[in-house]
């Protein structure tokens, strides 16, 4: 099989695999690495209610240290595709430019993880120094309900242990080796909800009217930062984003007022504290407003890989091959390291995301041979 991260991405790009289909990228990837020596096993996991996943996990050698490429195969639906300079799933390469649905999240990434591994394997007689595994999903971009998670667990009941992550994700802003995601920030989702007495607006002393109370309520909750960040985080920041009473009459005073909110919380709470934190800050205010507030289940909790020698040699193989020093970043959404990072330390570094889920997503040619020589040296000082 060619270690040539260009081709891998295309023949990749070329599988159509919009969440949860498999599209045949996940075969591509058992023919690649299967020839190579990995032992590979394809996982299928369901759920009530949510659509059966396919999944991944190969790995090459039995002992310690092992290092795991984890990532996803699955991309988010192309949109128009007639607005697409080539298709979507074209795989072509136009003025150094590979474009395709994934170019960048993340199948960019994963051939890059694979060409590295196959390039160190030919150099080392076929067997890496401890053991390369490659964790791989079809629900990142989904509800990631039957991906990451369970196959983790599948794995550790087999008794697969880890002793660090890279996952390809792009976490670059501008160029290759600016920026290693070493955490991220957690969310929590909720549904603020005043209730009030409905009645005509002409006589207000016979209803009690939820919207003042909600608005002042929100107004309480946004009166104070979260907080004024951490050592290795910004500010947590909360969010209203709906406010709604489900009212179609203009004078009906409603029964019911709910704002949905979301909050992006660092490593100075837990959800526990972190709902504590809100709850008080509503109660404080509320005189006499009658109020709850739903909480909807979360996995997202804060994760930090704290600095030391995985993450030093990641920086090392990035200055080595770019002569850039990254920047060590916690910004940003969640990705599935906040599951691994339950199994062993993890950090992101894939290629650079300025076009993720674009129309005309796309990737510098020379971008994936950067990202693969980085990965390449990495394998190398992980193993000496």
């Amino acid at each position: 099989m060619s270690a040539d991260p260009v081709a891998l991405t295309r023949d990749l790009l070329r599988c159509p695999s919009v969440t949860p289909l498999e599209g045949g990228a996940l075969a591509y990837l058992d023919q690649v690495l299967s020839g190579v020596g990995f032992s590979v096993e394809r996982v299928t996991f369901s759920e009530p209610g949510t659509a059966d996943v396919e999944n991944l996990y190969a790995r090459i050698g039995n002992d310690a240290p092992h290092l795991m490429f984890a990532g996803h195969t699955d991309v988010v639906p192309p949109g128009d595709e007639a607005a697409w300079t080539v298709g979507p799933f074209a795989g072509d390469v136009k003025d150094g430019m590979l474009f395709g649905r994934g170019a960048v999240d993340m199948k960019g990434g994963i051939a890059c993880a694979v060409a590295a591994a196959l390039d160190h394997l030919a150099a080392n007689g076929g067997k890496p120094k401890g053991s390369i595994s490659f964790l791989i999903t079809g629900d990142e971009e989904g509800i990631a309900v039957n991906g990451t998670v369970k196959l983790l667990q599948w794995a550790a009941d087999r008794g697969e242990r880890f002793d660090h992550c890279v996952v390809g994700e792009p976490s670059n802003t501008a160029t290759v080796g600016d920026m290693i995601k070493v955490g991220r920030r957690g969310s929590q989702n909720g549904t603020l909800i005043v209730s009030g007495r409905s009645g005509h607006v002409a006589y207000p002393q016979r209803a009690e009217n939820p919207v003042r109370g909600i608005v002042k309520l929100i107004a309480a909750v946004n009166a104070q930062p979260v907080d004024t960040g951490s050592a290795h985080f910004d500010p947590s920041n909360l969010e209203f984003t709906s406010v709604d009473v489900g009212n179609k009459t203009v004078n009906v005073i409603p029964a019911e007022a709910r704002a949905r909110f979301n909050i992006r919380f660092n490593d100075n709470h837990t959800q526990a504290t972190l709902r504590s934190l809100v709850e008080q800050r509503v109660g404080a205010a509320a005189d006499g407003v009658r109020w709850r507030i739903e909480w909807e289940p979360s996995n997202a909790d804060v994760f930090l890989t704290q600095p030391g020698p995985f993450v030093d040699a990641l920086v090392e193989s990035i200055a080595e091959v770019t002569g850039r020093k990254p920047q060590l970043s916690t910004s940003g959404g969640t990705s599935d390291a906040r599951f691994i990072k339950n199994y062993c330390p993890v950090v992101e570094f894939g290629l650079v995301g300025q076009t993720m889920h674009m129309t005309d997503e796309r990737t510098p040619v020379a971008d994936l041979v950067t990202l693969t020589a980085i990965y390449r040296r990495l394998l190398e000082r992980y193993f000496q």
